[in-house]
């Protein structure tokens, strides 16, 4: 099959959202070959096309490399073709130039080694000898057969980005619903009573009023600016708002078609960092607790998504 052929028999469909993880299996027989495409995928930095093929079949290499590119982007992809044969004897064939070397080599030590003529059951147990081959095919049964080959790899391809898109979707809704908590706890922080101007200046003049009590040398001028920049540390509110566009940002990825693994890979390491941020400011016990299981929803959302092409 040409190459653009395949290409486009895979590349038929939109893509979405998929898991790297995946496996397929394809076989089926052309004339007396019969054949057999094993796909297994787990996750992976980028894309690594593994290939084994049977010796003399080499010449399929690229074209099952790129037939694998253009089926995916990223994962760590084994593809091994296994071959057997029907209904045709194995014909037995003799290495000659083997023969020739061991006999040489032989007579070369025969003045100094006192042996035994060498014997054929002796020669023929040699490595590489003796060798069992299948007949010599012509041209055109060779190219139905690698035909058949690379449609098999076709559908196997086929096969594994289903199994991938299906667990893509598992791992899709589980996502979304560690981003619905995301916000829910992004929204608890926002509206925590301690978050108003109110419970922060009171917070603040009790704190004021304690230094002030305990010494009369303080500069109340200078106290009045301290306390303007521990209010101003204080707010969260751009912690806030950035937690709220990175979860409408993760929701559109994960709508979005195509490969998204990485991008939501960068916004899980923005969600924690807000996270920490809202930990570090807080000033109050529940938005403390409300940063902390921040960081553990991001962490479950983060396991996930590195499953996700």
């Amino acid at each position: 099959m040409p190459a653009l052929a395949l290409k486009r028999r895979i590349t038929g469909r939109a893509m979405t959202i998929q898991s790297m993880t995946g496996f397929a299996r394809q076989e089926g027989v052309c004339g007396t070959l019969r054949w057999s495409w094993e796909l297994r995928s787990v996750n992976g930095k980028g894309l690594d096309c593994r290939i084994r093929l049977p010796v003399g079949y080499d010449r399929l290499e690229p074209l099952v490399r790129e037939a694998l590119k253009n089926g995916f982007q990223r994962g760590s992809i084994q593809a091994t073709l296994t071959l057997s044969r029907e209904g045709q004897a194995l014909q037995a064939v003799i290495n000659q130039e083997a023969i020739d070397a061991i006999v040489k080599m032989m007579e070369s030590l025969g003045d100094r080694i006192e042996a035994a003529p060498p014997r054929w059951d002796g020669l023929l147990n040699i490595r590489g000898v003796l060798e069992l081959k299948e007949p010599d095919l012509d041209v055109e049964t060779l190219e139905a057969e690698h035909e058949a080959i690379l449609a098999g790899l076709a559908l196997a391809i086929s096969d594994l980005r289903a199994t991938r898109l299906a667990e893509g979707e598992k791992i899709a809704a589980y996502v979304e619903g560690r981003i619905a908590e995301i916000h829910a706890l992004a929204v608890r922080v926002d509206e925590d009573p301690s978050r108003s101007q109110a419970a922060i200046g009171k917070r603040l003049a009790e704190q004021v009023s304690l230094l002030l009590n305990n010494s009369a040398e303080l500069d109340i001028n200078r106290i009045h600016q301290e306390v303007a920049i521990l209010a101003a540390k204080a707010d969260l509110r751009e912690e806030i708002d950035r937690l709220y566009a990175h979860v409408e940002a993760s929701r559109r990825l994960i709508a979005d078609t195509g490969p998204v693994g990485r991008k939501l890979d960068f916004l899980a390491q923005e969600f924690n960092r807000e996270a920490n941020t809202i930990c570090s400011k807080s000033n109050a016990a529940s938005v403390t607790a409300n940063g902390l299981e921040l960081k553990v929803i991001i962490d479950q959302f983060r396991e996930q998504i590195q499953n996700l092409e």
